[in-house]
């Protein structure tokens, strides 16, 4: 075998392995436009308004950086769970699967306590005691928004822990699960540009 033949090309979301994958790349390519559409519209909106509120003082920093630290973890256990199956380790991967799954589980547990909190306080799509109206409209179709993508995320990685035990992917047949981990990580890198305008600026 010659050198040039030994050495394989790099993938790049321009040249990837499968249909699936690039169907994968244009999907996210529209939703991250979708996201910064919000972000842009929350930015503009907190600039030109004079009671925008401060968000320290309305949203629970605290709870939310530890569902931040949450979703980082799920990450790295969707990378264990692709580097598992790619290892023929059935058990491993469905296990690492299914932390991910915890994971993003218990994200949107403590978003629904966070909502729920909030709505107690007063604050609704068209209502906000802490200032202007359009700050509960826009925070709440944020991370609503983010949080229907973490719950798609949660479901087909549950089902896909599930076939992993019934043999439908090997070492050899793996490419889905590394297709849902782009969606993954998508999701987790999202949430973290969320977080830092919305919460924390």
């Amino acid at each position: 075998m010659n050198q040039a033949a030994a050495v394989e090309p790099a993938e790049t979301p321009l040249t990837p392995e499968s249909w699936g994958k690039l169907g994968m790349w244009l999907f996210l390519a529209g939703d991250a436009m979708s996201f910064g559409a919000l972000l842009c519209v929350y930015g503009a909106l907190r600039v030109t308004s004079a009671d925008w509120p401060r968000p320290s003082t309305v949203l629970g920093i605290g709870l939310t950086a530890f569902m931040t630290f949450l979703l980082i973890c799920s990450s790295v256990t969707m990378v264990k769970g692709l580097s598992a199956i790619k290892h023929n380790d059935r058990a491993g991967a469905r296990n690492f699967l299914l932390l991910t799954v915890l994971g993003g589980a218990m994200f949107l547990g403590m978003q629904a306590y966070e909502w729920s909190h909030l709505i107690r306080e007063g604050l609704g799509l068209t209502s906000n005691p802490f200032g202007a109206s359009l700050f509960g409209t826009t925070f709440f179709l944020t991370t609503g928004f983010h949080g229907c993508h973490v719950f798609g995320g949660v479901v087909y990685l549950a089902i896909m822990s599930m076939q992993v035990m019934s043999g439908k992917y090997s070492e050899t047949n793996y490419s889905p699960i590394e297709i849902a981990g782009l969606y993954w990580h998508f999701v987790d890198l999202i949430w973290i540009l969320v977080f830092t305008f919305i919460y924390l600026l």
